[in-house]
């Protein structure tokens, strides 16, 4: 996915302007399936810290060698079904980053009250343009919702799913920091200083004072003059197991399987099962997964929930499953 979310680009940002942001294990990945980029390319995380730091860290290397220039934040998880549709957006959103002192956001149309996105509330009124594209000011971000929210914000119309896309240029960026995120405007003075520096024993320390929060918790749900484009270009987050159903081919009863199975009166079913037969009988919109020596079952409308599972595990202090 990460050569995906590289390739998508196509000739819209050249191989030399992309920066690669990962811990030091996926860094060594990444190294390999780019091994004709340079090292410049490859900025190490020296610490898991949510992805504030990580996008501070990455800006302030933008910042520091150019700071008008526009980021645009591309997370490597992510399935992009029209990618030259996506490149007309990337190449409007660039476009209103760039003369507007402004955050940018992409933001996916709901098509049901997912439980496991954030939802961006934006207003029709305002709505600025570049070419055809149509960019709304945000009102507010609404972290994961509970059902009965989600189905409210669905039904109230101006919202979108955050599709955790953003486009900034560096110099903005910087001044919202700053403004709306005083917690975090000294970290990024700390990150500035050891990539200045080069100094790695600072820029570790910068991460081990940062927060651990998420840009979208630690500065876009805080700020001013933040904008909306709508994502209509296939996407898919890939970040739970249900959300496969639009990725895997199913089969006539609509069961998307990786694995050998049969299923008998059986329909709706996701299944991970590599190496191993799986036999379904008579059950309906089912997830069932075998991995790492554990097996997952629940309906398809509670993935999510896997999370519950993970705590759980870990208060039973069964880290081995983990």
């Amino acid at each position: 996915m990460a050569e995906d979310t590289v390739g998508r680009l196509g000739r819209l940002v050249p191989a030399s302007r992309v920066l690669l942001v990962a811990d030091a294990g996926q860094t060594r990945t990444l190294r390999r399936l780019f091994p004709k980029f340079p090292r410049a390319s490859f900025l190490v995380e020296p610490l898991a810290r949510n992805t504030a730091p990580s996008l501070m860290l990455a800006t302030a290397k933008v910042w520091l060698e150019n700071p008008s220039a526009v980021v645009a934040v591309l997370p490597a998880d992510h399935l992009i079904r029209e990618p030259a549709r996506f490149r007309g957006k990337l190449r409007a959103a660039t476009a209103f980053a760039a003369r507007e002192p402004s955050l940018v956001t992409f933001g996916i149309r709901p098509t049901y009250p997912a439980t496991g996105y954030g939802y961006i509330q934006f207003s029709k009124d305002g709505a600025r343009r570049v070419g055809r594209e149509a960019f709304y000011p945000v009102r507010a971000f609404r972290e994961k919702p509970d059902l009965a929210a989600a189905k409210k914000l669905v039904a109230g119309g101006g919202c979108a799913w955050n599709s955790g896309m953003f486009v900034w240029r560096a110099d903005v960026f910087a001044e919202k920091l700053e403004a709306f995120a005083p917690d975090l405007w000294p970290v990024w003075k700390r990150i500035v200083d050891a990539l200045e520096r080069k100094d790695a024993g600072c820029l570790r320390k910068a991460f081990e004072l940062a927060p651990a929060v998420s840009i979208d918790y630690g500065l876009m749900e805080k700020a001013g003059g933040v904008f909306v484009c709508e994502g209509d270009f296939g996407w898919s987050d890939v970040g739970a197991w249900s959300s496969l159903f639009g990725v895997w081919k199913a089969d006539r009863k609509e069961n998307a399987v990786r694995g050998d199975y049969l299923a008998l009166d059986a329909s709706g079913c996701l299944v991970y099962n590599p190496g191993r037969l799986t036999a379904l009988i008579g059950v309906r919109d089912l997830i069932v997964v075998e991995a790492g020596g554990a097996l997952l079952v629940c309906p398809a409308g509670q993935d999510q929930r896997v999370r519950e599972v993970v705590e759980s595990l870990k208060k039973l202090k069964k880290s081995r499953y983990l």
